[in-house]
C-alpha cells in the first residue's frame, strides 16, 4: 500500500487538529452514538449540549482526551502498554470499569455468532510485534487497526482504541488520518462482520485504504 499522502509529521498534526471534532464525531457515530456534529463541537469546547445523554457526553470527552494523548506522544512506540493506555482513556473510570486492562471474560459481538477468544498477553505482544514490523506505514497502521478490532482485547471501546492506535502510526509517519465517512459506516460494519467471521482482512483493509484515509498535500517548504 503506497501512502496516499506524504506529509511531514508537523503537517499531519495540523490536519488532525484542524478536523479533530469531525473525526471524534465520526468515531462516535461508528459506535452508534446519537450525538450530532454541533453537539460534539459544543462538548469538545467545554460547552453544554442539550438533550445529549450523559454517557455520550463522557464518551466524546474521553475521545477528546485520547486524541490529545496520541498527538502528544507520537514518538512513543504503539506497543501493548500504549494501546492499553488509549483504551483506559477511551473508557475512563466513570464510563466503564476495567478500562485499559486486557479482557479476561468472554465477549459477544452484535451481528454475528462469532466470538473472539480471550486474549493471552504473551500472544498479543508477539502478534503486535509482527504487525508493527510491517515496513509500509500505511499498511502497518491499517493492519494494526484491524488486529485490535478483531482481537477484541478490551471489554469496551475496541473500535475506538483500534482507530486511535492506527492513527498514531499514520500521523507519526505523515500518511494521513483513518476516519470512516458517515455515508460509509454501514458498508464498514458489513465488512467488519465479514472480517470477524473469516479472519481475512483483505476486503476491509482495501476499503479502509480506498474510502477512509483523509489528509492534505502541502507545498514543500523552501
Amino acid at each position: 500500500m503506497e501512502a496516499k499522502y506524504h506529509m511531514t509529521q508537523k503537517d499531519n498534526i495540523f490536519v488532525a487538529r484542524r478536523n479533530i471534532v469531525d473525526y471524534i464525531w465520526k468515531s462516535a457515530k461508528l459506535e452508534g452514538l446519537t450525538v450530532t456534529y454541533p453537539a460534539t463541537d459544543a462538548i469538545f469546547n467545554g460547552m453544554s449540549a442539550a438533550k445529549v445523554p450523559v454517557d455520550e457526553i463522557i464518551a466524546v470527552n474521553n475521545l477528546k482526551h485520547a486524541w490529545r494523548f496520541i498527538l502528544e506522544d507520537l514518538d512513543y512506540p504503539p506497543n501493548l502498554n500504549f494501546i492499553c493506555e488509549i483504551n483506559r482513556i477511551v473508557g475512563g473510570d466513570t464510563l466503564i470499569r476495567g478500562a485499559g486492562s486486557i479482557r479476561k471474560l468472554p465477549a459477544s459481538i452484535g451481528g454475528t455468532t462469532w466470538k473472539p477468544d480471550i486474549p493471552i498477553e504473551s500472544q498479543v505482544k508477539e502478534q503486535l510485534s509482527e504487525t508493527l514490523s510491517i515496513k509500509n506505514p500505511t499498511e502497518r497502521a491499517i493492519m494494526l487497526t484491524l488486529y485490535i478490532m478483531r482481537k477484541h482485547m478490551f471489554i469496551y471501546g475496541n473500535k475506538r482504541t483500534a482507530m486511535l492506535a492506527g492513527n498514531h502510526v499514520m500521523i507519526s509517519s505523515g500518511c494521513g488520518i483513518i476516519s470512516v465517512p458517515i455515508d460509509e459506516i454501514e458498508n464498514f460494519r458489513e465488512l467488519l462482520i465479514a472480517f470477524y467471521e473469516s479472519g481475512n482482512p483483505r476486503e476491509l483493509s482495501l476499503f479502509l485504504y480506498d474510502k477512509c484515509i483523509d489528509g492534505m498535500e502541502f507545498e514543500p517548504e523552501d
